[in-house]
């Protein structure tokens, strides 16, 4: 598997995130604009955002959150040389959930169908993190 296969996951999970965060700063910025909403009334991160502006602005931040921990497990598994084809697998698993879930997050945000997809990612997630501390505490030397 080459290096850039290996990352694309992770370019794409970053490329999710910027939409996301460009995207709110305009929502933002148009109800600001609009006069929808007054700057003091959110400058402490109150959320007094119009709905839809929330609901995209709350999506940019689940895409901030979770995520941290796959570029940590991703990057390590690199450096450690731990990757095979099954973490690339959930690799992928994790963040096609993801853009999944950003998707159902800002159109129809419906829990029954947002859920399944947090869940897969968070699973996907876990088990990169189980196969990758596995193998490395597994191939150390002793002491």
């Amino acid at each position: 598997m080459s290096f850039e296969a290996i990352l694309l996951p992770m370019f794409v999970q970053i490329a999710l995130t910027f939409v996301l965060l460009f995207w709110t700063i305009l929502l933002r910025l148009g109800a600001i604009r609009r006069g929808e909403v007054q700057p003091e009334s959110v400058r402490l991160r109150e959320p007094h955002w119009p709905p839809h502006v929330q609901q995209v602005g709350n999506a940019f931040h689940n895409s901030v959150e979770m995520p941290t921990l796959f570029y940590v497990v991703v990057l390590l598994g690199l450096i450690t040389k731990t990757l095979d084809t099954t973490v690339y697998v959930l690799m992928w698993m994790f963040v096609l959930s993801r853009v999944v879930h950003a998707v159902i997050h800002v159109t129809s945000n419906r829990l029954a169908h947002r859920t399944p997809m947090f869940l897969m990612g968070a699973i996907a997630l876990a088990l990169i993190w189980i196969i990758i501390a596995g193998r490395i505490m597994a191939f150390q030397p002793l002491s």
